[in-house]
Protein backbone atom coordinates (compact mmCIF):
# COMPACT_ATOMS: atom_id res chain seq x y z
CA UNK A 1 0.00 0.00 0.00
CA UNK A 2 1.33 3.45 -0.91
CA UNK A 3 2.28 5.86 1.90
CA UNK A 4 -0.53 8.22 2.72
CA UNK A 5 -0.45 11.92 1.99
CA UNK A 6 -3.13 14.42 1.11
CA UNK A 7 -1.84 14.53 -2.46
CA UNK A 8 -1.34 10.81 -3.02
CA UNK A 9 -5.02 9.85 -2.98
CA UNK A 10 -6.53 10.84 -6.31
CA UNK A 11 -9.46 9.92 -8.50
CA UNK A 12 -8.91 9.03 -12.16
CA UNK A 13 -9.68 11.75 -14.68
CA UNK A 14 -12.81 9.87 -15.79
CA UNK A 15 -14.25 9.99 -12.27
CA UNK A 16 -13.46 13.68 -11.93
CA UNK A 17 -15.23 14.32 -15.23
CA UNK A 18 -18.26 12.40 -13.98
CA UNK A 19 -18.22 14.40 -10.73
CA UNK A 20 -18.16 17.60 -12.77
CA UNK A 21 -21.14 16.42 -14.84
CA UNK A 22 -22.94 15.44 -11.63
CA UNK A 23 -22.50 18.92 -10.16
CA UNK A 24 -23.51 20.60 -13.42
CA UNK A 25 -26.70 18.52 -13.31
CA UNK A 26 -27.40 19.65 -9.75
CA UNK A 27 -26.72 23.27 -10.71
CA UNK A 28 -28.98 23.24 -13.77
CA UNK A 29 -31.76 21.00 -12.43
CA UNK A 30 -32.76 19.91 -15.95
CA UNK A 31 -35.19 16.99 -16.05
CA UNK A 32 -36.22 14.51 -18.70
CA UNK A 33 -39.42 12.44 -18.78
CA UNK A 34 -39.13 8.69 -18.31
CA UNK A 35 -42.92 8.38 -18.60
CA UNK A 36 -45.60 11.06 -18.94
CA UNK A 37 -45.97 11.06 -15.13
CA UNK A 38 -42.44 10.22 -13.91
CA UNK A 39 -39.69 12.77 -14.62
CA UNK A 40 -35.97 12.17 -14.11
CA UNK A 41 -34.87 15.23 -12.11
CA UNK A 42 -31.37 16.65 -12.62
CA UNK A 43 -30.88 14.20 -15.49
CA UNK A 44 -27.12 14.83 -16.07
CA UNK A 45 -26.50 14.18 -12.37
CA UNK A 46 -28.59 11.02 -12.54
CA UNK A 47 -26.72 9.62 -15.52
CA UNK A 48 -23.32 10.49 -14.05
CA UNK A 49 -24.38 9.15 -10.65
CA UNK A 50 -25.44 5.77 -12.02
CA UNK A 51 -22.12 5.44 -13.88
CA UNK A 52 -20.25 6.36 -10.69
CA UNK A 53 -22.25 3.79 -8.76
CA UNK A 54 -21.13 1.12 -11.24
CA UNK A 55 -17.53 2.27 -11.04
CA UNK A 56 -17.66 2.13 -7.21
CA UNK A 57 -19.41 -1.25 -7.12
CA UNK A 58 -16.50 -2.87 -5.28
CA UNK A 59 -16.80 -0.29 -2.48
CA UNK A 60 -20.48 -1.10 -1.83
CA UNK A 61 -20.79 -2.97 1.45
CA UNK A 62 -23.67 -5.05 2.83
CA UNK A 63 -24.01 -2.66 5.78
CA UNK A 64 -24.44 0.26 3.40
CA UNK A 65 -27.19 -1.52 1.49
CA UNK A 66 -28.86 -2.64 4.72
CA UNK A 67 -28.98 0.94 5.94
CA UNK A 68 -30.25 2.28 2.61
CA UNK A 69 -32.86 -0.49 2.43
CA UNK A 70 -34.02 0.42 5.92
CA UNK A 71 -34.43 4.06 4.89
CA UNK A 72 -36.43 3.06 1.80
CA UNK A 73 -38.68 0.80 3.89
CA UNK A 74 -39.34 3.71 6.26
CA UNK A 75 -40.38 5.97 3.39
CA UNK A 76 -42.51 3.20 1.88
CA UNK A 77 -44.28 2.64 5.20
CA UNK A 78 -44.81 6.39 5.57
CA UNK A 79 -46.26 6.55 2.05
CA UNK A 80 -48.69 3.71 2.78
CA UNK A 81 -49.66 5.32 6.10
CA UNK A 82 -50.70 8.66 4.63
CA UNK A 83 -54.40 9.55 4.44
CA UNK A 84 -56.53 9.14 1.29
CA UNK A 85 -55.20 6.28 -0.83
CA UNK A 86 -56.53 8.06 -3.89
CA UNK A 87 -53.24 9.97 -3.95
CA UNK A 88 -51.14 6.80 -3.73
CA UNK A 89 -50.08 6.99 -7.40
CA UNK A 90 -48.68 10.49 -7.00
CA UNK A 91 -46.95 9.55 -3.76
CA UNK A 92 -45.46 6.44 -5.36
CA UNK A 93 -43.96 8.65 -8.09
CA UNK A 94 -42.40 10.74 -5.34
CA UNK A 95 -41.02 7.60 -3.69
CA UNK A 96 -39.42 6.49 -6.98
CA UNK A 97 -37.78 9.90 -7.36
CA UNK A 98 -36.57 9.79 -3.75
CA UNK A 99 -34.99 6.35 -4.18
CA UNK A 100 -33.28 7.54 -7.37
CA UNK A 101 -31.97 10.62 -5.53
CA UNK A 102 -30.64 8.57 -2.61
CA UNK A 103 -28.94 6.09 -4.96
CA UNK A 104 -27.04 8.69 -6.93
CA UNK A 105 -26.26 10.54 -3.69
CA UNK A 106 -24.77 7.30 -2.34
CA UNK A 107 -22.69 7.01 -5.53
CA UNK A 108 -21.47 10.56 -4.96
CA UNK A 109 -20.53 9.69 -1.36
CA UNK A 110 -18.57 6.58 -2.39
CA UNK A 111 -16.69 8.61 -4.99
CA UNK A 112 -15.91 11.59 -2.77
CA UNK A 113 -14.38 9.47 0.01
CA UNK A 114 -11.88 8.09 -2.50
CA UNK A 115 -10.90 11.50 -3.87
CA UNK A 116 -7.96 13.72 -3.03
CA UNK A 117 -8.74 16.85 -1.06
CA UNK A 118 -6.79 19.00 -3.50
CA UNK A 119 -8.72 17.50 -6.42
CA UNK A 120 -12.09 18.27 -4.92
CA UNK A 121 -11.04 21.72 -3.75
CA UNK A 122 -9.98 22.52 -7.30
CA UNK A 123 -13.26 21.23 -8.69
CA UNK A 124 -15.48 23.29 -6.39
CA UNK A 125 -13.32 26.39 -6.58
CA UNK A 126 -13.35 26.10 -10.37
CA UNK A 127 -17.16 25.96 -10.39
CA UNK A 128 -17.28 29.10 -8.24
CA UNK A 129 -14.99 31.01 -10.59
CA UNK A 130 -16.89 29.88 -13.70
CA UNK A 131 -20.22 30.92 -12.17
CA UNK A 132 -18.76 34.23 -11.02
CA UNK A 133 -17.28 35.06 -14.43
CA UNK A 134 -20.42 33.87 -16.22
CA UNK A 135 -22.62 36.14 -14.11
CA UNK A 136 -20.36 39.13 -14.78
CA UNK A 137 -20.44 38.38 -18.51
CA UNK A 138 -24.21 38.10 -18.46
CA UNK A 139 -24.59 41.42 -16.65
CA UNK A 140 -21.88 43.51 -18.30
CA UNK A 141 -20.71 41.82 -21.52
CA UNK A 142 -23.85 40.99 -23.48
CA UNK A 143 -23.97 37.28 -22.59
CA UNK A 144 -27.61 37.38 -21.44
CA UNK A 145 -29.23 36.57 -24.84
CA UNK A 146 -27.15 33.40 -25.09
CA UNK A 147 -28.07 32.39 -21.54
CA UNK A 148 -31.76 33.14 -22.13
CA UNK A 149 -31.80 31.12 -25.36
CA UNK A 150 -30.29 28.15 -23.54
CA UNK A 151 -32.85 28.49 -20.75
CA UNK A 152 -35.73 28.48 -23.21
CA UNK A 153 -34.38 25.26 -24.70
CA UNK A 154 -33.62 23.50 -21.40
CA UNK A 155 -36.75 24.24 -19.35
CA UNK A 156 -40.41 23.61 -20.09
CA UNK A 157 -41.74 25.57 -17.09
CA UNK A 158 -40.66 27.57 -14.06
CA UNK A 159 -38.62 30.09 -16.06
CA UNK A 160 -38.10 33.23 -14.00
CA UNK A 161 -39.79 36.31 -15.45
CA UNK A 162 -39.58 38.85 -12.61
CA UNK A 163 -36.85 41.01 -14.14
CA UNK A 164 -38.74 44.20 -13.30
CA UNK A 165 -38.81 43.19 -9.63
CA UNK A 166 -35.05 42.60 -9.74
CA UNK A 167 -34.48 46.06 -11.16
CA UNK A 168 -36.54 47.61 -8.36
CA UNK A 169 -34.84 45.62 -5.59
CA UNK A 170 -31.27 45.33 -6.87
CA UNK A 171 -30.98 48.05 -9.48
CA UNK A 172 -30.35 45.51 -12.27
CA UNK A 173 -31.52 42.19 -13.68
CA UNK A 174 -30.01 39.32 -11.74
CA UNK A 175 -28.02 36.79 -13.78
CA UNK A 176 -29.56 33.38 -14.40
CA UNK A 177 -26.60 31.74 -16.22
CA UNK A 178 -28.41 28.86 -17.95
CA UNK A 179 -30.61 28.08 -14.91
CA UNK A 180 -34.37 28.53 -14.61
CA UNK A 181 -34.12 31.33 -12.03
CA UNK A 182 -31.54 33.54 -10.25
CA UNK A 183 -31.94 31.67 -6.94
CA UNK A 184 -30.57 28.52 -8.63
CA UNK A 185 -27.40 30.44 -9.47
CA UNK A 186 -26.94 31.76 -5.94
CA UNK A 187 -27.73 28.36 -4.43
CA UNK A 188 -25.18 26.63 -6.63
CA UNK A 189 -22.54 29.26 -5.90
CA UNK A 190 -23.21 29.09 -2.15
CA UNK A 191 -23.15 25.29 -2.15
CA UNK A 192 -19.94 24.99 -4.18
CA UNK A 193 -18.12 27.71 -2.24
CA UNK A 194 -18.99 26.07 1.08
CA UNK A 195 -17.91 22.65 -0.23
CA UNK A 196 -14.59 24.24 -1.17
CA UNK A 197 -14.29 25.76 2.30
CA UNK A 198 -14.86 22.39 3.97
CA UNK A 199 -12.36 20.45 1.89
CA UNK A 200 -9.68 23.07 1.25
CA UNK A 201 -6.32 22.85 3.00
CA UNK A 202 -5.36 26.43 2.14
CA UNK A 203 -4.09 28.59 5.00
CA UNK A 204 -6.40 31.52 5.58
CA UNK A 205 -9.23 29.77 3.74
CA UNK A 206 -11.85 31.58 5.82
CA UNK A 207 -10.64 34.89 4.40
CA UNK A 208 -10.77 33.48 0.84
CA UNK A 209 -14.25 32.08 1.54
CA UNK A 210 -15.48 35.48 2.66
CA UNK A 211 -13.94 37.04 -0.44
CA UNK A 212 -15.83 34.51 -2.57
CA UNK A 213 -19.08 35.46 -0.86
CA UNK A 214 -18.36 39.17 -1.26
CA UNK A 215 -17.67 38.65 -4.96
CA UNK A 216 -20.89 36.69 -5.20
CA UNK A 217 -22.87 39.50 -3.57
CA UNK A 218 -21.51 41.88 -6.19
CA UNK A 219 -22.05 39.61 -9.20
CA UNK A 220 -25.29 37.78 -8.31
CA UNK A 221 -27.13 39.63 -5.54
CA UNK A 222 -29.42 37.37 -3.55
CA UNK A 223 -29.92 36.58 0.15
CA UNK A 224 -29.16 32.86 -0.37
CA UNK A 225 -25.46 33.76 -0.21
CA UNK A 226 -25.87 34.76 3.43
CA UNK A 227 -26.74 31.16 4.32
CA UNK A 228 -23.07 30.27 3.87
CA UNK A 229 -22.09 32.29 6.94
CA UNK A 230 -23.79 30.17 9.64
CA UNK A 231 -22.43 27.00 8.00
CA UNK A 232 -18.88 28.00 8.93
CA UNK A 233 -19.50 27.32 12.62
CA UNK A 234 -20.61 23.64 12.43
CA UNK A 235 -17.70 23.03 10.05
CA UNK A 236 -15.21 24.22 12.64
CA UNK A 237 -17.03 22.58 15.55
CA UNK A 238 -17.72 19.14 14.13
CA UNK A 239 -15.40 18.52 11.17
CA UNK A 240 -12.17 20.52 11.32
CA UNK A 241 -9.81 18.61 13.67
CA UNK A 242 -7.54 21.64 14.05
CA UNK A 243 -10.28 23.86 15.46
CA UNK A 244 -9.80 23.25 19.18
CA UNK A 245 -10.53 26.75 20.50
CA UNK A 246 -14.25 26.52 21.23
CA UNK A 247 -14.37 30.04 22.67
CA UNK A 248 -12.82 31.39 19.48
CA UNK A 249 -15.36 29.54 17.36
CA UNK A 250 -18.24 30.94 19.39
CA UNK A 251 -16.77 34.42 19.00
CA UNK A 252 -16.53 33.81 15.26
CA UNK A 253 -20.20 32.78 15.26
CA UNK A 254 -21.17 36.06 16.89
CA UNK A 255 -19.06 38.06 14.40
CA UNK A 256 -20.60 36.24 11.44
CA UNK A 257 -24.09 36.93 12.79
CA UNK A 258 -23.20 40.61 13.02
CA UNK A 259 -21.85 40.58 9.47
CA UNK A 260 -25.02 38.87 8.22
CA UNK A 261 -27.19 41.42 10.02
CA UNK A 262 -25.22 44.34 8.58
CA UNK A 263 -25.46 42.91 5.06
CA UNK A 264 -29.18 42.34 5.51
CA UNK A 265 -29.75 45.94 6.58
CA UNK A 266 -27.53 47.49 3.89
CA UNK A 267 -27.11 45.37 0.76
CA UNK A 268 -30.63 43.94 1.10
CA UNK A 269 -32.32 46.91 2.78
CA UNK A 270 -35.03 47.18 0.11
CA UNK A 271 -35.65 43.43 0.17
CA UNK A 272 -35.80 43.42 3.97
CA UNK A 273 -38.31 46.25 3.90
CA UNK A 274 -40.54 44.29 1.52
CA UNK A 275 -40.29 41.18 3.71
CA UNK A 276 -41.30 43.10 6.82
CA UNK A 277 -44.16 44.73 4.92
CA UNK A 278 -45.42 41.38 3.61
CA UNK A 279 -44.63 42.32 0.01
CA UNK A 280 -42.05 39.66 -0.85
CA UNK A 281 -43.69 36.53 -2.33
CA UNK A 282 -40.36 34.78 -2.89
CA UNK A 283 -39.38 34.95 0.78
CA UNK A 284 -42.87 33.94 1.85
CA UNK A 285 -42.91 30.85 -0.39
CA UNK A 286 -39.39 29.84 0.65
CA UNK A 287 -39.40 30.48 4.39
CA UNK A 288 -42.56 31.78 6.05
CA UNK A 289 -45.23 29.84 4.15
CA UNK A 290 -43.59 26.39 4.32
CA UNK A 291 -42.96 26.81 8.05
CA UNK A 292 -46.59 27.75 8.72
CA UNK A 293 -47.88 24.89 6.58
CA UNK A 294 -45.44 22.43 8.16
CA UNK A 295 -46.61 23.27 11.67
CA UNK A 296 -50.26 23.04 10.63
CA UNK A 297 -49.80 19.69 8.86
CA UNK A 298 -48.03 18.23 11.90
CA UNK A 299 -50.97 19.38 13.99
CA UNK A 300 -53.69 17.92 11.73
CA UNK A 301 -51.81 14.92 10.27
CA UNK A 302 -49.16 14.14 12.90
CA UNK A 303 -48.83 10.47 11.95
CA UNK A 304 -47.87 10.57 8.26
CA UNK A 305 -48.36 14.13 7.01
CA UNK A 306 -49.52 14.73 3.46
CA UNK A 307 -47.46 11.90 1.97
CA UNK A 308 -44.54 12.28 -0.44
CA UNK A 309 -45.24 14.98 -3.04
CA UNK A 310 -48.67 15.34 -1.42
CA UNK A 311 -49.21 19.04 -2.11
CA UNK A 312 -52.44 18.36 -4.02
CA UNK A 313 -53.86 16.48 -1.02
CA UNK A 314 -53.42 19.54 1.22
CA UNK A 315 -54.01 22.26 -1.40
CA UNK A 316 -57.01 23.66 0.50
CA UNK A 317 -55.14 23.60 3.81
CA UNK A 318 -52.18 25.40 2.24
CA UNK A 319 -54.33 28.21 0.89
CA UNK A 320 -56.19 28.57 4.21
CA UNK A 321 -52.87 28.86 6.07
CA UNK A 322 -51.58 31.38 3.55
CA UNK A 323 -54.59 33.70 3.61
CA UNK A 324 -54.56 33.71 7.43
CA UNK A 325 -50.99 35.04 7.44
CA UNK A 326 -50.45 38.79 7.50
CA UNK A 327 -47.36 38.24 5.32
CA UNK A 328 -49.40 36.83 2.42
CA UNK A 329 -51.08 38.82 -0.34
CA UNK A 330 -54.08 37.46 -2.22
CA UNK A 331 -52.77 39.28 -5.29
CA UNK A 332 -49.88 36.85 -5.63
CA UNK A 333 -50.41 34.27 -8.36
CA UNK A 334 -49.84 30.59 -7.54
CA UNK A 335 -49.63 28.37 -10.61
CA UNK A 336 -49.01 25.17 -8.62
CA UNK A 337 -49.12 24.49 -4.89
CA UNK A 338 -45.73 22.78 -5.12
CA UNK A 339 -44.19 26.01 -6.39
CA UNK A 340 -45.43 27.79 -3.26
CA UNK A 341 -43.60 25.41 -0.88
CA UNK A 342 -39.95 25.70 -1.88
CA UNK A 343 -38.23 24.64 1.32
CA UNK A 344 -37.14 21.02 1.58
CA UNK A 345 -36.52 21.23 5.33
CA UNK A 346 -40.19 21.98 5.99
CA UNK A 347 -41.31 19.68 3.19
CA UNK A 348 -39.80 16.83 5.19
CA UNK A 349 -42.38 17.48 7.92
CA UNK A 350 -45.17 18.38 5.50
CA UNK A 351 -44.74 15.11 3.60
CA UNK A 352 -44.08 12.83 6.57
CA UNK A 353 -45.69 14.43 9.61
CA UNK A 354 -44.15 14.56 13.08
CA UNK A 355 -44.06 10.78 13.69
CA UNK A 356 -42.80 9.40 10.39
CA UNK A 357 -40.68 12.53 9.93
CA UNK A 358 -38.84 11.75 13.16
CA UNK A 359 -38.53 8.07 12.24
CA UNK A 360 -37.11 9.00 8.82
CA UNK A 361 -34.52 11.29 10.42
CA UNK A 362 -33.52 8.49 12.76
CA UNK A 363 -33.26 6.05 9.84
CA UNK A 364 -31.14 8.43 7.77
CA UNK A 365 -28.91 9.10 10.78
CA UNK A 366 -28.44 5.37 11.29
CA UNK A 367 -27.48 4.99 7.64
CA UNK A 368 -24.86 7.73 8.00
CA UNK A 369 -23.41 5.90 10.99
CA UNK A 370 -23.16 2.71 8.91
CA UNK A 371 -21.37 4.76 6.25
CA UNK A 372 -18.82 5.81 8.87
CA UNK A 373 -19.76 9.50 8.90
CA UNK A 374 -18.04 11.22 11.85
CA UNK A 375 -20.64 13.91 12.63
CA UNK A 376 -24.39 13.68 12.23
CA UNK A 377 -24.82 17.21 13.56
CA UNK A 378 -22.71 18.67 10.75
CA UNK A 379 -24.63 16.84 8.01
CA UNK A 380 -28.04 17.78 9.37
CA UNK A 381 -26.97 21.39 9.98
CA UNK A 382 -25.79 21.82 6.38
CA UNK A 383 -28.93 20.11 5.09
CA UNK A 384 -31.28 22.22 7.20
CA UNK A 385 -29.62 25.59 6.51
CA UNK A 386 -29.42 25.12 2.74
CA UNK A 387 -32.97 23.78 2.80
CA UNK A 388 -34.15 27.33 3.44
CA UNK A 389 -33.27 28.15 -0.18
CA UNK A 390 -34.37 25.03 -2.07
CA UNK A 391 -37.44 22.87 -2.51
CA UNK A 392 -37.93 19.57 -4.36
CA UNK A 393 -37.57 17.28 -1.33
CA UNK A 394 -37.52 14.10 -3.41
CA UNK A 395 -35.08 15.54 -5.95
CA UNK A 396 -31.32 14.96 -6.21
CA UNK A 397 -30.30 18.44 -5.03
CA UNK A 398 -31.72 17.82 -1.55
CA UNK A 399 -29.83 14.58 -1.03
CA UNK A 400 -26.68 15.74 -2.79
CA UNK A 401 -26.38 18.41 -0.11
CA UNK A 402 -26.82 15.79 2.62
CA UNK A 403 -24.50 13.11 1.24
CA UNK A 404 -21.82 15.46 -0.06
CA UNK A 405 -21.58 16.96 3.44
CA UNK A 406 -21.23 13.41 4.75
CA UNK A 407 -18.55 12.48 2.23
CA UNK A 408 -16.51 15.65 2.75
CA UNK A 409 -16.57 15.21 6.52
CA UNK A 410 -15.28 11.63 6.17
CA UNK A 411 -12.49 12.76 3.85
CA UNK A 412 -11.36 15.64 6.08
CA UNK A 413 -11.39 13.61 9.28
CA UNK A 414 -9.61 10.65 7.69
CA UNK A 415 -6.83 12.84 6.32
CA UNK A 416 -6.35 14.52 9.69
CA UNK A 417 -6.35 11.29 11.70
CA UNK A 418 -3.48 9.70 9.79
CA UNK A 419 0.06 10.94 10.29
CA UNK A 420 2.14 11.69 7.18
CA UNK A 421 4.14 8.80 5.74
CA UNK A 422 1.91 6.24 7.46
CA UNK A 423 0.08 3.72 5.30
CA UNK A 424 -3.50 4.85 4.81
CA UNK A 425 -6.13 2.34 5.95
CA UNK A 426 -9.07 1.67 3.71
CA UNK A 427 -12.15 3.66 4.58
CA UNK A 428 -14.71 1.53 6.36
CA UNK A 429 -17.90 2.09 8.37
CA UNK A 430 -17.30 3.21 11.93
CA UNK A 431 -13.67 4.11 11.23
CA UNK A 432 -13.94 7.61 12.62
CA UNK A 433 -14.98 8.77 16.09
CA UNK A 434 -17.82 11.20 16.40
CA UNK A 435 -17.44 14.78 17.55
CA UNK A 436 -21.17 15.21 18.06
CA UNK A 437 -20.83 14.68 21.80
CA UNK A 438 -18.17 17.27 22.28
CA UNK A 439 -14.91 15.52 21.46
CA UNK A 440 -12.19 18.15 21.18
CA UNK A 441 -10.59 16.67 18.08
CA UNK A 442 -10.46 13.54 16.00
CA UNK A 443 -8.67 10.67 17.62
CA UNK A 444 -6.14 8.75 15.49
Amino acid sequence: MMPYSAASQRLPAADMALLAIFMIGIYLGVEIRITPTIPLPAAPAGIAGLILLWRRRNAIQPLHLAGLSGVIVIYLAATLSASDMGFLGKRFTGLVQLIYSLLIGYALFLTVVEAGRRQLAGLFFGFCIVILIGCLLETYAGFRPISDAARSFLYDYGIYESDLRDQLLYGRIRPKLFTSEPSAVTFGYTFFSFAWFVISQRRGKLFVFLLLLAAGLAAMPGPTLLLALPLVVPCYLFVDPNARNRAGILLLAVLLMIVAAILGMTVYAERLSDILAGEDPSFFYRVIGPALVGLKVMQIYPWAGAGLTGEEFIAGLVMNVFVQSSQYSAAWRIDRISSALTNYFWLHWIYLGAIWGGIAMAGLSGWLRLLGVPSLVFCWAVWAVLGQASGAYVGPKTWTVFLLAAGLSVLVRRAASIAPHVAAPQWSPGAFPSRDKGAAHAAP
